[in-house]
């Protein structure tokens, strides 16, 4: 099957307005794939869409949803409706808190919490329900290399992408003998409008060595079929920054998932 054949018909990306989210909306607008568009902010959602649907001639729509509200997933699942969600992509996640655990309001965390964790396994089990029943779809969860390790400044952010990414990785392993595909898509140092205004926030000069947001997604889409992870910037085969690589959890993962499966046949084989 092509892409869109796999994933199709239409992809669902949450954080869609900029950034990288913005690219992976006009990259599957330019492979004949219809959108459903959620970010919070209204204006530059509405003129990303009108943009794709002159250029493109998919049908884009849009819904100005609050990722950290409790009602977030539902809400992407009533902007959906009926359209058969075949990729999900879920883009959003950015610290725009820019402090330190204690410096910082516990409603900020709450917000921060509940967009990057609760959103996020809620979205994957409204819209992987049902890709497993087609037997077929694709999932991206857009992650930071902030995953693997405490950082001060980034405590709490760093421990919901940790959560992520092994959501992530989990549900690689389930629903990959049904015919879906899930990449965690670990960002590094990207240039995209968040990252600018956490570093104007902050006083540090934006690095110029920064990744673009088009390339990002053109590979995160590209490497889809061949999760669960891909480390922004390192081979497969690549330490680095992970402390592991992506090769090497995808063996420890389908390790564990082979004695898990032999466990639960032998349980089953036990007369009651």
């Amino acid at each position: 099957m092509d892409f869109k054949d796999r994933y199709g018909p239409c992809g669902l990306i949450a954080g869609a307005s900029e950034g990288t989210g913005a690219s992976f909306a006009r990259q599957l607008a330019e492979k004949g794939f219809d959108l459903v568009l959620i970010a919070r902010r209204e204006g530059p959602l509405a003129s990303l869409a009108h943009d794709i649907q002159a250029r493109y001639g998919v049908d884009c729509v849009t819904a100005s949803v609050d990722l950290s509200a409790d009602d977030a997933a539902g809400r992407m699942l009533e902007a959906a409706g009926r359209r058969e969600i075949g990729l999900f992509i879920f883009n959003a996640g950015a610290d725009t808190n820019g402090s330190m655990f204690l410096d910082n309001d516990l409603a900020n965390w709450d917000a921060l919490a509940m967009r990057n964790v609760m959103t996020v396994m809620r979205s994957c089990h409204i819209f992987g329900g049902p890709m497993r029943a087609r037997g077929r779809g694709g999932m991206i969860i857009v992650g930071s290399g902030a995953c693997y390790g405490g950082l001060p400044g980034i405590s709490v952010y760093g421990a919901t992408k940790a959560f992520d990414l092994v959501l992530g990785e989990a549900l690689w392993a389930e629903l990959k003998p049904h015919g879906i595909d899930v990449l965690n898509l670990i960002m590094g140092k990207t240039d995209t409008p968040a990252h600018r205004e956490l570093m104007a926030k902050l006083g540090i000069p934006f690095p110029d060595d920064c990744a673009s947001a088009d390339d990002v997604a053109a590979l995160g889409l590209e490497r889809l079929p061949y999760g669960p992870v891909l480390n922004w910037g390192l081979e497969d085969a690549d330490v680095g920054y992970a402390g592991t690589s992506a090769a090497e959890r995808r063996s420890r993962i389908e390790a564990i998932a082979a004695m898990s499966a032999a466990y639960a046949k032998k349980s089953e084989r036990q007369p009651s």
